[in-house]
């Protein structure tokens, strides 16, 4: 559960006890002052999900935002994809990735649980996504979970386990298996990670497989791995008290900690549209 914080500079409201708050008092268009950015490190610390509203951001700004966590990530898609989207979104910034969906779409990113690019074997630190366009009718949400509480949800045997085993995570499995592109030459990236992994400033635990991008347990046979895999899924997905859930509004920026949160964009207002841009930062190799 996060540490009860004061902060001096921004107001910090949970959106539930366990994970995400929203975060006022604060213009990110704007350079942020050494305090500022202080207690936003220390509520995303605590929380894992902050959402700003009201925010006007131009590209820039939006990526002067990220940069302060750190060098911004490249999206494989505008590495490896020929699609033609991905071309011109990479011509446009390579360090945005247009996240948009209406009514010629047949997915919508994101519609199945994930973390971000685990097939890298850097993956994003965070995310930062900025929501310009929301359906007319409302919907278009996005829930996260803790992965941290998934982790600490288990039973000591359990965590015994997990703590001794990897997991081969390859964007193949998302990329060209759910969103039906082509394989790239070279093909998609694709990394070993640890099942559970120790976030770098508060210390805690967290399992760290995901829907999206894990294929198996290395230390299991096929069968074992199969049947492993999903009773982790359905014990990091099932809990609703794990969760907490984002309503967008145009001019909502959420960042969000992707070492430790895993999400699912909702897509229930077809034929609508919804249009955002992310920035994601990188981050360290994920270890115990």
């Amino acid at each position: 559960m996060p540490t009860r914080a004061k902060y001096d500079t921004i107001t910090v409201t949970p959106l539930t006890p366990i994970i995400g708050a929203e975060v006022s008092g604060v213009d990110l268009s704007q350079a942020l002052a050494a305090e500022q950015l202080a207690d936003i490190r220390n509520a995303f610390t605590n929380h894992h999900v902050l959402v700003f509203r009201d925010q006007t951001l131009t590209r820039e700004e939006h990526k002067r935002f990220g940069r302060l966590f750190g060098p911004l990530h490249v999206h494989p898609f505008h590495v490896k994809s020929t699609q033609p989207d991905h071309a011109k979104s990479q011509a446009m910034d390579p360090e945005i990735h247009i996240v948009k969906a209406d009514g010629n779409s047949q997915h919508v990113a994101g519609e199945v649980w994930h973390t971000d690019v685990t097939c890298d074997a850097t993956p994003p630190l965070g995310s930062m996504l900025y929501v310009t366009q929301t359906p007319e009718i409302g919907g278009g949400d996005t829930c996260f979970l803790s992965a941290i509480q998934a982790y600490e949800a288990l039973s000591p045997a359990m965590k015994d386990i997990v703590k001794g085993l990897t997991a081969t995570h390859d964007g193949a499995k998302l990329y060209s298996g759910g969103y039906g592109l082509g394989r790239p030459e070279g093909g998609w990236p694709n990394a070993v990670h640890p099942v559970v992994i120790r976030h770098p400033d508060s210390g805690k635990l967290a399992l760290f497989v995901n829907r999206g991008f894990t294929t198996r347990i290395n230390e299991f046979s096929p069968a074992e791995s199969d049947a492993f895999l999903e009773l982790l899924w359905r014990h990091l997905e099932g809990h609703v008290e794990f969760q907490c859930r984002v309503r967008w509004e145009p001019g909502t920026l959420t960042f969000w900690d992707n070492r430790v949160t895993q999400h699912h964009s909702v897509w229930d207002y077809f034929p609508h549209s919804r249009y955002g841009e992310r920035v994601s930062i990188v981050g360290q190799r994920p270890s115990l």
